[in-house]
């Protein structure tokens, strides 16, 4: 073919390259402004906020009587980590009164002989009355009636149920730290570490990044903004009374028609006035927080991610609406938000192929095409689409300026660098889990059927130091 005749073809293609361009633009500059607008709340309002940030430094004091707990775990197929979990649990959370309730499912008998592997009187096996999977909802009610069971067998009250999951590494002062805030607050959520996996560098370590500026930056704005906090699945404590509340009179608290019950309890709490936030404190240098091991492999990660997408951005908008006011509506929208950033990212990542590959064929046909090119970002002299991209590029480098300060905060420099180049397979794991999770609501909504637990295989710390670095 001759190269002249390529001219037309090209004219054509620059023109639509353009206005892909600015539909691209337009939609991540929305998605910054969003973003923007909660950096400059943190910045402002907690980071650099000239009275004490929130929450305060200041701890309220130890009460004289230590709190009751009842720690809910559930448990199908969990046989790999279970056990190991519950002994480090036991042997090092400082606290004199707490009873761990484990779920196991009557056809999964490997689960069940690892927890009672674990001699302890302050571990309690409970068994579902149906097999698994069912929902985790359905696992934790089981827990919660068994916690009721055993109050009444003991006489006792629990101060608050603490949630957490069977591959949890749990802080020691985790039980103190929930003792100085309840009930002053119905829920504590304290932040959720992932650990670095130095076999899994890019897909399990996009979650230190996420968990990092999330549970620092983002769940502090919304304690500042008075919003609902939700609750992450583990490491959150809730009122004993406030369970009740969310009870209504039954036995079951938690929705057992729910794929993110725990997302959902954060929102319900707020509904009924009572406060619920994220707790940062440090005990000798290091955060108290939960660490566990996350998905190492693409199909895993894309799995879970689908699941929460599914919960919380589809199901989630029919299940709990709009309530709220402004603020809470516009969390709403930041949390349902991960369908519209998934489809502009892979959007814009066409765009730029589209891009590349005009100017690799520009470069081959323009000395031999005998004429001028048609302009492929300037149309008619006009500068606003390269100025509009260029502004989009500053509030990229910002964005990954603050993805690599948490994380090399959480994590250290190295794992701060890596989070850079790490954003891009965040943005295509997010958008594998965008297209699994509409194309499992549809599926869900054509079959009328409830969901079930799709839970990831679990790790656990090979040993007890590991769980601290």
């Amino acid at each position: 073919m001759n190269p002249a005749e390529l001219v037309p073809a090209l004219a054509l293609l620059a023109t639509l390259t353009r206005e892909l361009l600015w539909l691209t633009a337009i939609a991540i500059l929305l998605s910054n402004l969003d973003d923007l607008a909660v950096d400059a709340l943190w910045l402002f309002g907690v980071a650099f906020r000239p009275s004490p940030p929130l929450p305060s430094p200041q701890l309220p004091a130890e009460p004289q009587t230590p709190g009751r707990y009842a720690i809910l775990i559930p448990a199908w197929d969990e046989s790999a980590v279970i056990a190991a979990m519950l002994r480090r649990l036991t042997e090092t959370l400082d606290h004199p009164c707490y009873t761990a309730f484990v779920g196991v499912y009557p056809n999964d008998p490997e689960t069940a002989h690892a927890v009672a592997s674990v001699a302890d009187r302050r571990v309690i096996a409970v068994t579902t009355s149906r097999p698994g999977p069912t929902t985790k909802a359905d696992c934790l009610n089981h827990l919660w009636r068994a916690a009721l069971a055993h109050e009444a067998a003991a006489a006792t009250r629990f101060t608050a149920i603490v949630l957490h999951d069977a591959e949890d590494v749990v802080h020691a002062q985790e039980l103190r730290l929930f003792d100085r805030h309840m009930p002053a607050l119905a829920m504590v959520q304290l932040p959720v570490v992932p650990f670095a996996d130095p076999a899994s560098r890019w897909v399990a370590g996009h979650y230190l990044d996420e968990f990092a500026q999330n549970h620092a930056k983002d769940m502090m704005v919304r304690a500042l903004l008075g919003t609902p906090v939700p609750s992450a699945g583990v490491a959150t404590a809730i009122d004993r009374t406030a369970m009740e509340r969310l009870a209504a009179g039954s036995d079951t608290p938690f929705d057992e028609t729910s794929l993110t019950e725990d997302y959902e309890i954060g929102h319900k709490l707020h509904r009924l006035g009572l406060p619920g936030r994220m707790v940062r404190h440090r005990h000798e240098g290091a955060l108290i927080a939960t660490r566990e091991y996350f998905p190492a492999t693409l199909e895993a990660a894309v799995r879970q991610k689908s699941r929460w997408l599914t919960g919380i951005a589809l199901s989630g908008w029919d299940r709990l609406g709009w309530d709220g006011g402004p603020a809470a509506r516009w969390m709403l929208l930041r949390d349902r938000k991960g369908l519209f950033t998934a489809a502009v990212a892979v959007i814009a990542y066409a765009a730029l192929g589209l891009v590349v590959a005009q100017l690799a064929v520009r470069a081959l046909v323009a000395d031999s095409a005998g004429t001028a090119l048609p302009p492929l970002l300037l149309d008619s002299g006009n500068a606003a689409l390269p100025a509009f991209l260029l502004f989009n590029a500053a509030l990229l480098l910002w964005r990954l300026l603050l993805r690599f300060g948490f994380t090399a905060r959480e994590h250290g420099l190295a794992e701060g660098l890596r989070a850079i180049p790490r954003a891009v397979v965040a943005n295509i794991i997010n958008a594998l889990a965008a297209w699994r999770a509409v194309h499992r609501y549809r599926e869900a909504l054509l079959s009328g059927e409830r969901p079930a637990w799709e839970k990831t295989a679990h790790r656990f710390p090979a040993s007890p130091g590991a769980a601290h670095g």
